[in-house]
């Protein structure tokens, strides 16, 4: 019979394409007519299939689910190893494909990659929007950035740059204006910050604006700072730190502070002059953001610095503004040293010859070559002095001599000459045959 030669596998298959278009109360109906003592074409002219197809449902004793057969894929049992490079690389399916032949020897194509880093997307993407509230000590950080803003000053609508300065406990803002936003202005607003607090934070956290960092690498973790900014914060005592790029959200404080003052101070108002927007951003600092009832912290920031805060900050002592500071370029003499205002200052000997930078501020004069500070001098009050730290001298002839600040000229003396050398001058005579 024509039922019998058809083999196990060919029911099995007739099942599976017949279940790409019968449903379930099509397969009822099969086998309800079968019951009947109908034939496997009957059903099919019946029902208007393949009778194919009835015969695998019969054999197949009803409807099954249909499941497409499962193919080897190239990228199988990477999964791990693709979700890391993904989420090392930020997203960027490129650099993984590269990866992914470089060290596994494997070649894709870019959909087949795409489809493979599909699932992880949303696990990046939730990640770049979640953020955890950091709550810091007082005194421990202060949040700082710049905002843009339209003004109306004078009848014309002007483009200010507002720096902003939050304290990340008690949330006390310090707000300045400037036509730009350059290093200068970051300098000057930080500056204005740590005389109005009175006194400096431990650290200064900002997002990566290019005035100040120089190079930020998310997966090594590193920062590079503009050397300017590294002597700034040397200058006032702080640590800088700079988000991880794409993550301002970290910096929430100061990102929320930015909004607020352009909502709250800034819009609706028009001004006659630059002085009188300065003013009035003075003004909203001390009489209305300072002291209005926080929303996180069920506070008014300047009781909440008063009382906890303002303490813990460190003493401005007499520092003078880093204005005053100068920065010089010097070469490396033999003599070990590098002249500023006709004193000298001692540098390690292995740099002779070697052009480094000097930073001349509060007292102090720092020397660096390349990132490192090799030296680090009291400023010389005289002239023409000498000032050496004999570590500097270690392993050259004539070093670790105690350190001194002047060096003076050295002092002949007179010193007795031995009696045997001392001889009348008649002797001399009668040796040449006649006085002098």
């Amino acid at each position: 019979m024509e039922e019998e030669r058809i083999t196990e596998s060919a029911l099995q298959d007739e099942v599976l394409r017949g279940q790409v278009m019968k449903t379930p109360d099509d397969v009822a109906a099969m086998l309800r007519l079968k019951s009947l003592g109908w034939g496997a074409k009957r059903i099919a002219r019946e029902l208007g299939c393949s009778h194919h197809t009835v015969k695998g449902y019969l054999a197949a004793g009803g409807f099954k689910p249909f499941k497409s057969p499962q193919r080897a894929k190239r990228l199988d049992g990477q999964e791990d190893w693709l979700r890391e490079r993904f989420i090392r690389h930020r997203g960027n399916a490129d650099v993984v494909g590269q990866d992914l032949l470089s060290e596994k020897g494997l070649a894709v194509s870019r959909r087949t990659l795409q489809r493979a880093l599909q699932p992880y997307r949303q696990a990046l993407k939730a990640e770049a929007l979640a953020s955890v509230r950091f709550e810091t000590a007082p005194g421990q950080q202060l949040q700082i950035d710049f905002g843009e803003r339209l003004v109306e000053i004078a009848g014309a609508r002007v483009k200010a740059f507002v720096f902003v300065a939050t304290l990340g406990y008690s949330r006390r803002l310090h707000v300045r204006a400037f036509r730009s936003e350059k290093q200068e202005h970051w300098f000057a607003g930080l500056e204005s910050a740590f005389r109005t607090f009175g006194g400096v934070p431990e650290t200064v956290l900002m997002d990566n604006p290019r005035a100040l960092v120089v190079h930020h690498d998310r997966a090594r973790r590193a920062v590079e700072f503009n050397d300017k900014l590294i002597a700034f914060a040397k200058h006032w005592r702080f640590s800088p730190r700079a988000c991880a790029p794409y993550r301002a959200r970290t910096k929430g404080k100061t990102e929320s502070g930015v909004g607020y003052v352009k909502k709250n101070a800034i819009a609706g108002h028009s001004f006659l002059s630059w002085e009188a927007f300065e003013a009035h951003l003075a003004w909203w600092e001390r009489e209305v953001a300072n002291v209005r009832v926080h929303g996180t912290t069920g506070e008014a920031p300047i009781a909440r610095f008063a009382r906890d805060e303002a303490h813990r900050l460190q003493a401005l002592g007499d520092r003078p503004a880093f204005g005053s500071l100068r920065e010089l370029s010097r070469v490396v003499g033999n003599d070990c040293a590098v002249e500023v205002d006709t004193n000298s200052y001692s540098v390690p000997w292995r740099l002779i010859g070697e052009r480094v930078a000097v930073t001349v501020s509060a007292g102090e004069v720092r020397i660096r070559h390349g990132k490192s500070e090799v030296a680090v001098h009291r400023q010389g009050q005289g002239r023409r002095q000498r000032i050496v730290d004999p570590t500097h001298l270690e392993g050259v002839a004539g070093g670790g001599r105690p350190r001194t600040v002047v060096d003076p000229p050295p002092v002949l003396e007179a010193r007795p000459r031995p009696a045997h050398l001392l001889r009348p001058l008649a002797e001399y005579e009668a040796a040449i045959g006649g006085g002098f």
